[in-house]
């Protein structure tokens, strides 16, 4: 069977001598991998740039629901992020994004509602001027709704502490012991009443950004307990410290 999708890229390996398989995520059909033979070569490997994360492609591709990946038949480019690969921050920022949407996404699970936050979110990144060091941890926050987990707002000032189990901010600190301490609270809080225009209203120096979005991955891993360990942590620190 021929499919056809709209897919965001999510992320990349080498398969066989020439191959890759490529991790999208599509509004027809979740994330899915795909198998695309000769892509390393001489020949095509120019093309391989379009397979990186956040790259958005209208597809089609061999379905067969008996195999774990699917094999690629032709493919266009529906959204290319120029910018974000022109930009050193940017693209490390893509590819931390890609390696979390690759682990909390699930398999043959669609839900447009998300897929719509992804491109949306990524056509924002590409032209993003302003607040661009926190564009991970807004994303990583709206990304949360979609997934069932959806942080409430702090209502009152006085409940300093973000308790992670429940999502809510509370006064004193819970006993089950997964909160964060009123510094890190008090940013989560401006982040979960702010948009994309205004995060850069956010001012964060790198060891409290890094804070941020260290609780904000032990949050998502509490309530995704198959959440893999996120290799480009590392990068996304020196790069924003």
């Amino acid at each position: 069977m021929i499919e056809k999708a709209r897919a965001v890229v999510l992320h990349q390996i080498k398969y066989g001598d020439s191959g890759i398989v490529v991790q999208v995520y599509s509004r027809e059909s979740g994330r899915h991998s795909l198998l695309i033979r000769g892509m390393r070569s001489k020949r095509s490997g120019k093309h391989n740039v379009l397979f990186q994360p956040l790259f958005i492609l209208d597809l089609v591709y061999y379905k067969k629901e008996s195999r774990s990946m699917q094999v690629l038949k032709e493919f266009s480019v529906a959204y290319s992020p120029l910018d974000i690969y022109a930009d050193i921050k940017k693209s490390c920022i893509a590819v931390f994004l890609g390696e979390v949407l690759s682990s909390v996404l699930r398999e043959e699970s669609p839900h447009p509602g998300l897929y719509d936050f992804i491109e949306e979110s990524v056509r924002y990144f590409d032209g993003c001027k302003a607040g661009l060091a926190n564009f991970h941890i807004a994303f990583l926050i709206g990304l949360s709704s979609y997934l069932g987990f959806e942080p409430g707002y702090r209502d009152n000032i006085s409940d300093r502490y973000f308790d992670m189990v429940n999502g809510i901010f509370v006064p004193f600190p819970p006993v089950h012991g997964n909160y964060a301490d009123p510094v890190i609270s008090g940013i989560l809080a401006d982040f979960f009443s702010t948009t994309y225009d205004h995060m850069g209203e956010i001012r964060l120096t790198g060891t409290l950004r890094d804070d941020v979005l260290e609780t904000l991955l032990r949050y998502f891993s509490i309530h995704l307990p198959g959440l893999k360990k996120i290799n480009s942590l590392g990068i996304m620190k020196e790069i924003f410290s």
